[in-house]
């Protein structure tokens, strides 16, 4: 039956989302919009809203516990000036998204992820131990605040949870130590600030059918704990590695998906 090939295929599209989200300590929008692709066929408006969509309930809060459990901490004050840009940011993705192409929206996401890949490495070649922020409260607003508009545009016009901006920015930008910049990253995944985001492509029907979305919830909830507890056993520049590496790979498949 169409339901139980739905569920299924839901179930390893969360599932491979979800082990990316919580090795990478991301929200695990990337990983869905391409397996949605992939493994439902949707088209890619549909993707992006099912990532939204599905991120809205708390699915990487097992993530967040393990690597809570290994040491690292998330300050209040940085998750309250990235949320309120998110929310801000957000909103403004998704009405934009829902203006332009299918086209448009591919090699914005090649650009993006290209962006990235560069912030990385540039971050690679650093001396880990020079201006390192350690376990420091204290950041200016200011970064923070711009970190989270640019996580919410990006969540909102790319359906990606903005999960890498916020890894990205906060490790390559403010020398946060990788595993703890991932820990703020991922928080993002419990604390609905995609909402609006996630509301606007709910309002134009462009989500896949429920036993898709129930089953990726599943694969969400038990990869993302797998990938976390993978994560605190490796060294960060492995996960810095690993991540360049798998943004890679997702660029490059869109790039293939853009030109055909």
């Amino acid at each position: 039956m169409s339901w139980i090939h739905d569920l299924l295929a839901g179930a390893g599209v969360g599932l491979v989302g979800g082990l990316t989200s919580g090795f990478m300590g991301t929200s695990p929008g990337g990983g869905l919009v391409i397996f949605s692709v992939l493994l439902l066929g949707a088209e890619q408006h549909v993707a992006q809203g099912t990532s939204l969509i599905t991120q809205v309930p708390p699915t990487g809060l097992a993530g967040v516990r393990r690597y809570w459990q290994s040491g690292n901490r998330s300050p209040l004050q940085w998750i309250i000036w990235i949320g309120l840009g998110f929310l801000i940011g957000g909103a403004g993705g998704g009405y934009a998204a829902a203006a332009v192409s299918d086209s448009v929206l591919q090699w914005s996401y090649v650009v993006y992820l290209v962006a990235l890949i560069a912030l990385l490495i540039l971050r690679r070649e650093r001396k880990d131990g020079s201006n390192e922020a350690g376990d420091r409260d204290e950041l200016p607003w200011l970064p923070l605040l711009l970190i989270g508009m640019l996580a919410g545009f990006s969540s909102g016009f790319m359906g990606i949870g903005g999960g890498l901006a916020i890894t990205v920015g906060l490790a390559a930008g403010l020398r946060v130590p990788q595993h703890q910049a991932q820990l703020v990253s991922l928080v993002f995944s419990v604390v609905p600030t995609n909402i609006p985001a996630a509301w606007i492509y709910w309002s134009k029907g462009l989500m896949v059918g429920w036993p898709a979305i129930i089953g990726i919830l599943a694969g969400l909830w038990i990869g993302t704990d797998l990938g976390a507890r993978a994560a605190n056993g490796v060294s960060k520049s492995v996960l810095r590695g690993v991540m360049i590496a798998l943004i890679s790979v997702m660029a490059l498949y869109m790039t293939h998906k853009a030109l055909t």
